[in-house]
């Protein structure tokens, strides 16, 4: 019998070889294999465990070595393992050398097991290593990948005997048939219930309602600027009442991020509702990125398949809003640490509320802004144009003028199933995700529409953005999909698209 267990680093992580040697000796406990603090602690919880287990400690020297041994191991989800391998090396219980076992868990002192973090990871790499069995602690994360019996846990001695029911010749667990898989992989684009306080108790705001809709719709990124107070941070919360559940393999990228970040409700199984993170204005370009000692998921990783919501963006600082524009393109961020990096996926929606002016008043029609040109220039410097311009929809929250539509909150989701349908089968993807050479084979447009856009005298990136946006719009009709986009999808798509304070755009933004 052969026991794993998972050392977490960055997305990826590395699975560890559990191996328990008695030789004669005076009795005590060795670790080898490179182990922090945490895991040399486990030798004295892990005999205090055995013998409050009603299991009898080893008389001999117990030497435990954790392979490979140039990786450093951390954490207390080495305790079960290792008691485990003691266990089995005491008891010669006869078992097939064949069988492998994922093991994770923290004793207590009493036999106890409790849960620790990244148990759906440490399943994943045990079945993409070939291992077909694992014991985890009861409490623990119930998301679970075809391929493998996962064993729940309450004490030591429980583990234990799941472990003495694994057999080379059980089938493995877990495992669906073929319909069922066909079922999960399937692609179904499905809500949550509405509910009681939605996006339909918000009077007016049709225009950013709208803009919100194209943003889930097509993926694009959104800035919302007003005046303060005019309700664009109360609308925009609401955002997710028009996001789709994840897919099935969003799902299952976006429950590891969590399951590593200890942020995975272990009751839900896998993620069904997409992320939403609303990180404070005095967020650190780590606390984004992600990092630290153990290389954990920043908010653009936890906002993956989901949005990332900056309130008062223009108060973050200026590093972390420019740090930014890199995982905005390749939609992953790459974390080095020691002499390692792992890279975690971050293909998040970005989605901006600002003030126009520091004082908020600049453009108003019944204020006065008391902030000099200079002030406004710097208030919007923090976002330089490379960053400003990879945001599809700039929306003025006080120049609302959509109405005579249907802006509800079930007819704007219908709309939105209604795209996103089209945009899988005609190209697999979200029109956002387009590169340049896609943008040419599923965007046409007719001789109006060039004419119009040559005359605007655009940027390539801009251009590009409003004809992606016009390509969700016409997605969003109810007619029959339109093969062409026409003047009247560009006009709305300018609409959305907008222009920045009349100061920002003498700035170049």
């Amino acid at each position: 019998m052969a026991i794993y267990t998972f050392s977490p680093f960055g997305y990826d992580g590395s699975i560890v070889t559990v191996e328990a040697d008695l030789r004669r000796g005076i009795p005590a406990v060795d670790i080898v294999g490179l182990a922090d603090g945490a895991v040399k602690e486990s030798r004295e919880r892990m005999k205090a465990a055995i013998r409050n287990s009603g299991f009898e400690l080893p008389a001999e020297r117990i030497l435990i070595s954790l392979s490979p041994c140039d990786l450093k191991k951390e954490g207390a989800g080495f305790d079960l393992s290792i008691a485990l391998a003691v266990l089995a090396e005491k008891e010669d219980y006869p078992r097939s050398q064949a069988a492998k076992v994922m093991v994770m868990g923290e004793l207590e002192l009493s036999g106890k097991l409790r849960p620790v973090k990244a148990v759906y990871p440490a399943l994943v790499a045990a079945v993409e290593s070939g291992i077909g069995y694992a014991i985890v602690p009861k409490g623990s994360e119930t998301a679970v990948p075809n391929g493998i019996n996962v064993e729940y846990a309450e004490d030591l001695r429980e583990a234990y005997d799941a472990l003495c029911r694994f057999d080379e010749d059980e089938c493995y667990g877990n495992d669906s048939d073929e319909e069922e898989k066909e079922e999960n992989t399937e692609m179904k684009i499905e809500f949550d219930e509405i509910p009681e306080n939605n996006l339909d108790s918000i009077e007016g705001h049709n225009g950013l309602k709208y803009a919100m809709a194209v943003a889930v719709a097509g993926g694009h990124h959104l800035l919302a600027y007003g005046a303060p107070g005019c309700g664009k941070t109360m609308t925009l919360q609401h955002l997710p009442e028009l996001m789709p559940k994840l897919l099935h393999e969003e799902s299952q990228s976006t429950t590891r991020i969590y399951s590593l970040a200890g942020l995975l409700n272990p009751n839900e199984g896998f993620m069904k509702r997409r992320p939403f993170r609303m990180p404070h204005q005095t967020a650190t370009i780590e606390g984004m990125c992600g990092g630290g000692v153990h290389v954990r998921p920043g908010e653009i990783s936890l906002a993956h398949n989901g949005v990332l919501f900056l309130d008062e963006a223009a108060e973050f600082r200026s590093s972390v809003l420019q740090m930014l524009r890199v995982p905005l393109e390749t939609h992953s961020i790459t974390l080095a640490r020691a002499g390692r990096c792992t890279i975690y996926p971050a293909r998040f929606q970005l989605v901006m509320a600002t003030n126009p002016c520091p004082c908020g008043n600049y453009g108003s029609k019944d204020k006065i802004c008391l902030c000099s040109a200079k002030s406004v220039e710097m208030y919007w410097r923090k976002f330089s144009g490379p960053l400003l311009d990879r945001i599809s929809i700039r929306f003025n929250v006080e120049d609302d003028e959509f109405s005579g539509d249907d802006y509800s909150l079930e007819n704007l989701r219908r709309r939105i199933k209604l795209a996103w349908e089209r945009q899988y089968k005609r190209q697999g993807k979200l029109n956002q995700d387009l590169n340049p050479q896609e943008v040419l084979d599923f965007i046409k447009t007719t001789d109006g529409v060039k004419s119009e856009l040559s005359n605007l005298n655009l940027s390539v990136r801009a251009t590009t953005n409003i004809l992606k946006l016009a390509r969700t719009i016409a997605d969003m009709t109810d007619i029959e999909e339109a093969e062409v986009i026409t003047e009247r999808h560009l006009d709305l798509a300018l609409q959305i698209h907008g222009h920045l304070p009349g100061i920002v755009e003498d700035m170049g933004f």
